[in-house]
């Protein structure tokens, strides 16, 4: 598959489908806790990025024999919303198979465009993220492109909170001593007030991140974030169990490792939650794929990291 990757088991959603609508690593951000990498084609610019025709008929192929999914997921290594036919692509969706809920992952920078907004008004969840108010601390994790500020952001996202009858998830990614200070997280309640979405889940770092000097909060610091953002609905993001849902032959096996790699770098216990694959057969096939040189294995704090080469 070119434009769809899994599929996978999400931690938040389930057994999910993910559709990727732009090159790797095109995008508004170039974060620096990001999983998937430096962006490589930073910009704003809205645009048919691959094909709209062959998305619509690379899903109409996987979803006519109505898998067992319960999520088609737009995701991937860079931001959906800079697709131009993301709307026509969730409508088709929407009207071709409707026992699926669509979920959109973003990073939010482009519902100030009224088109985008409109766009995803068919989906059933939207998750954008929002990670600082202050202008300094924004551009310190986002590093955007030019047009892109937090007052901006903000006004997008709560227009699209006043149009959008779905499901709203504000993600907010923790850095210690980033956007963890008592003022940036008192900008941060007060912008959420604004917006007004169903929950706010508290993100930090799982994987390595851009850049080396990101680390991961603490349990207990989430959980005081948690309770200062009361009485809104906040929840830490945690680690999903892992959920079998299909038996798959080597090279079936080693597609989808090759298609969750090439998105974010992995460890066995990612693999096994996403994968819902036999321990024994995962990590057989893991070792035959360094030896072949398809894949790397890096050791990290978390566990060993297994990445494309």
């Amino acid at each position: 598959m070119k434009y769809l990757f899994g599929p996978v088991n999400s931690r938040r959603f389930g057994v999910s489908l993910g559709v990727d609508l732009v090159p790797y690593k095109t995008c508004t951000l170039n974060c620096v806790y990001c999983e998937c990498g430096e962006t490589t084609k930073i910009t704003s610019a809205i645009a048919e990025y691959v094909p709209t025709g062959e998305v619509i008929a690379e899903l109409d192929a996987y979803l006519s024999e109505f898998p067992k999914l319960d999520v088609v997921t737009f995701s991937g290594a860079g931001e959906p919303t800079l697709h131009a036919g993301i709307g026509r692509i969730i409508t088709h969706i929407r009207q071709r198979y409707p026992r699926y809920r669509i979920v959109v992952l973003t990073n939010g920078t482009l519902l100030w465009n009224r088109a985008v907004r409109q766009s995803l008004l068919p989906a059933d969840i939207v998750v954008p993220s929002l990670d600082a108010v202050s202008p300094a601390i924004f551009n310190t994790i986002g590093r955007p492109a030019g047009d892109i500020t937090p007052e901006r952001v903000i006004e997008g996202l709560a227009a699209f909170r006043r149009e959008f009858r779905g499901k709203l998830l504000l993600e907010i990614f923790i850095i210690p001593g980033v956007n963890d200070t008592n003022d940036e997280l008192a900008k941060l309640k007060e912008a959420c007030l604004k917006i007004k979405p169903d929950r706010i889940q508290i993100n930090s770092l799982d994987r390595p991140g851009t850049e080396e000097w990101v680390r991961p909060a603490g349990r207990e610091e989430l959980a005081a974030i948690r309770d200062y953002f009361k009485p809104l609905d906040v929840e830490i993001i945690g680690r999903p169990a892992a959920r079998i849902y299909a038996d798959k032959h080597t090279s079936d096996l080693m597609k989808s490792v090759i298609s969750i790699l090439r998105r974010r770098p992995s460890t066995v216990d990612d693999l096994l939650v996403a994968l819902g694959s036999d321990p024994d057969e995962l990590r057989a096939t893991l070792t035959s794929m360094v030896n072949a040189g398809m894949i790397t294995m890096e050791r990290l704090e978390r566990g060993n990291f297994y990445r494309i080469v």
